[in-house]
């Protein structure tokens, strides 16, 4: 009886000792993917949007700035920043966002750093972009329409219109044109709540982004001398064409670095 026990266990050190040895590392591998695929996963998840963190934190009083609008100007902004056409501590950044009735504040002015929206105000459009609400856009001169595009804000000085500043256009084909077209930000008496009460729509000008009389000074004492400002219209050829709203990896490519383009000014 003793001898049972013993035989029994003899089988089963004979049998079992024909289990492939690849079955143990098989299930060694299993385990080591599974850790794997859970460390693999976390490192998966992208870094959160920078946009979105600061957008969060706006405090909008009157209009909101649709996040999408936003995401692009900041995106453009981080890019003309990279390739040196802004410096790297420039954190005011300016949007107009003329998909809306112009009957609506639609020029926010944002310190991106305190993320804080210091201005949102009336904002005009030009004579041939249309009525209440822009549709067309043009580059070219004596058009009086809009240029959409990202453009850095120059020097002021005293014209036709009162205290004025003028706008270096950034985006080939959309708005490099506009200092031989003289598109600058100015005031104008036309862009005033009573004017959208009498005419049922804000006043026009012949291109350019016009701001009230009274936030004139104020606004463009803010944001120039090498600061960023985007006219946004979701116009589908300019958002696909527009180097600056390339993805970061992408822009670096073709811009170069900061200090090549820096070189070649």
């Amino acid at each position: 009886m003793k001898k049972f026990p013993l035989l029994l266990c003899l089988v089963y050190l004979v049998t079992t000792s024909f289990y492939p040895t690849s079955s143990e590392n098989k299930i060694s591998q299993a385990k080591t993917i599974v850790k794997e695929n859970k460390l693999s996963s976390r490192k998966s998840f992208s870094p959160q949007n920078p946009a979105e963190e600061i957008y969060k934190e706006l405090q909008f009083t009157d209009e909101k700035l649709n996040f999408e609008v936003f995401e692009k100007a900041f995106l453009g902004f981080q890019n003309l920043k990279k390739s040196g056409k802004l410096i790297s501590s420039a954190k005011l950044l300016s949007i107009c966002d003329f998909s809306l009735s112009s009957n609506r504040k639609r020029l926010w002015v944002i310190n991106l750093d305190e993320k804080k929206v210091l201005f949102n105000t009336l904002v005009a459009h030009g004579k041939g972009t249309g009525e209440e609400f822009a549709t067309n856009f043009s580059n070219i001169e004596n058009s009086h329409q809009s240029s959409l595009g990202f453009y850095i804000t120059e020097q002021t000085y005293n014209g036709d219109n009162g205290y004025s500043m003028r706008l270096f256009g950034m985006d080939k084909g959309y708005n490099d044109a506009a200092l031989e077209r003289c598109i600058v930000m100015h005031g104008a008496k036309y862009v005033s709540e009573d004017f959208i009460k009498s005419e049922k729509r804000l006043g026009r000008s012949w291109g350019c982004p016009a701001v009230s009389k009274e936030m004139a000074k104020p606004i463009i004492d803010t944001i120039k001398n090498q600061t960023c400002l985007f006219i946004y219209y979701p116009d589908q050829n300019y958002l696909a064409g527009s180097q600056w709203l390339k993805n970061t990896e992408k822009t670096d490519s073709i811009l170069g670095s900061p200090k090549q383009n820096m070189a070649t000014n």
